[in-house]
């Protein structure tokens, strides 16, 4: 063997048999792992069940749902007939469940009490909560190894110390924890982790009520979360707010108003842009958070464009509503092939790219384009979707469909995806009217928002759609 750095040399790789493999010949009796009891998670798990394939859902917050609830008080735009998977519904249905109103735009916590709460319940123990993925790796082998890695099983070591065995792995643990940064360019603003920022959609008008008004408050962002909570905040008097985003107007996040393809996304931004016209809320364009910092006026926050101008704004509180990344750091040890702009799997990032496709343009897609060289693990829902603001649970039901039907050996079904929306999303012609008149519009105030009459500002229908999670 050469001892040179750059030489040739041969590498000798253990050989072992797992007890399970050994008792089996192979890893086919170990369950399927399902990480995060999210409407996906729960049903790649109901997938599971009708196939009849072992699995355990590892949740881990101390509920079903638990990053859902986080922001229960908020109404989604697309309707339950799009909400509630077909395997889900059918376990559901054969257990006496009746649906809900198929045409009603749910709140989270209404998502969660209706539809994904009694579906747990049909798993059982097979939900483990608290039960949170700290790594996962294949049992004996790093991420460089090859030789009999396909036949190891994968090994999950919880935060607790405990560790289990899958065949096969289904990561629907969702970006809902790893918001991007405030600052721009990527990177985190100077001074941002020394200073509180609330992160996207706190219930301004319920539990966290207490913390907004009255103060000023900055939001910063340029997608629905941002606009809700503007929204929100406008009801709240004696509080100032500034709005801030980086690009040269509001356009994207106005969307295409009465044009829009989810009329509730379509009235949203024709009354944040009522706001922004009257007054009520101040629009800062083309601000670069660069810098965050506490003085005796509040905190100060000063954003720096590409030309070097500044700006400053002196606020109270700080909703940092930037969006989602991606954290695949638990996966270190395993072989993933993630595009580099989006960190998604490379396969499925042509047909997400937010650049050339909004949620209801994205095409079909199932476990070839979710598949990594690591064989058996599949990274879905929104987590798939790596930086990618256009995912909808209508698509990830259909992956985890797809990827269960690999799993069980099925191509035929696996191959076989249909994915049937509306461009820019899921739609009905008067759902929005509808729905206000009913409890308020879909934009994540339960009970209604804006008692009070707007004057509605006129957008035209060529307006460019607004951009983020359509679901």
């Amino acid at each position: 063997m050469s001892d040179r750095c750059c030489g040739t040399v041969a590498v000798e790789i253990e050989q072992f048999a797992t007890p399970q493999q050994a008792a089996s010949g192979q890893t086919g009796n170990l369950p399927v792992v399902v990480i995060g009891a999210g409407p996906v998670g729960l049903a790649a798990a109901a997938h599971l069940a009708e196939r009849g394939i072992d699995f355990t859902v590892l949740e881990a917050g101390d509920r079903v749902a638990a990053s859902v609830a986080q922001w229960g008080h908020v109404r989604v735009f697309s309707p339950y007939r799009y909400n509630i998977d077909a395997a889900a519904r059918r376990l559901l249905e054969a257990d006496g469940w009746s649906a809900p109103d198929p045409d009603w735009l749910p709140t989270g916590a209404e998502l969660i009490d209706d539809y994904l709460a009694p579906l747990a319940k049909l798993f059982g123990d097979k939900v483990r909560l608290g039960a949170k993925v700290s790594a996962i790796s294949r049992l004996g082998y790093d991420r460089v190894r090859t030789a009999g890695r396909d036949q190891a099983p994968f090994l999950i070591r919880l935060a607790d110390g405990t560790e289990l065995q899958a065949r096969a792995i289904i990561d629907a643990s969702g970006t809902y924890t790893s918001p991007n940064v405030l600052g721009a360019s990527g990177l985190p603003a100077h001074g941002e982790h020394e200073v509180f920022i609330d992160h996207a959609l706190p219930d301004v008008l319920g539990a966290d009520r207490d913390r907004y008004e009255g103060k000023r408050v900055l939001v910063v962002g340029a997608g629905h979360s941002a606009a809700t909570t503007l929204l929100a905040l406008a009801e709240l008097e004696n509080t100032p707010i500034t709005w801030a985003i980086r690009a040269g107007n509001a356009t994207r996040t106005y969307g295409g108003g009465e044009a829009d393809a989810l009329p509730a996304r379509g009235a949203l931004g024709t009354r944040l842009r009522a706001h922004v016209t009257s007054g009520r809320i101040q629009l800062l364009t083309g601000f670069f958070t660069h810098r965050v910092h506490t003085t005796n006026e509040g905190v100060e926050v000063i954003s720096r464009d590409p030309s070097g101008h500044e700006q400053t704004v002196t606020v109270d509180r700080i909703v940092s509503a930037t969006g989602y990344r991606p954290d695949h750091s638990i996966a270190a040890e395993l072989r993933l092939d993630l595009d580099p702009m989006l960190g998604s799997p490379r396969a499925l990032a042509p047909l997400i790219d937010p650049n050339q496709h909004s949620c209801g343009t994205v095409p079909a897609h199932g476990a070839d384009e979710l598949a990594h060289p690591e064989p058996g693990y599949y990274a879905v829902g929104v987590k798939s979707y790596g930086r990618a603001p256009t995912f909808l649970m209508a698509t990830g039901y259909e992956q985890v469909r797809s990827v269960v039907a690999a799993i069980a050996g099925d191509w035929e079904a696996a191959r076989d995806v249909q994915l049937n929306l509306p461009e820019t999303g899921v739609c009905s012609s008067n759902l929005a009217e509808a729905q206000e008149q009913r409890v308020g519009l879909a934009t994540g105030i339960t009970g209604g928002l804006l008692a009070t009459p707007l004057p509605l500002a006129t957008v035209g229908a060529s307006a460019e759609s607004g951009g983020g999670c359509c679901g």
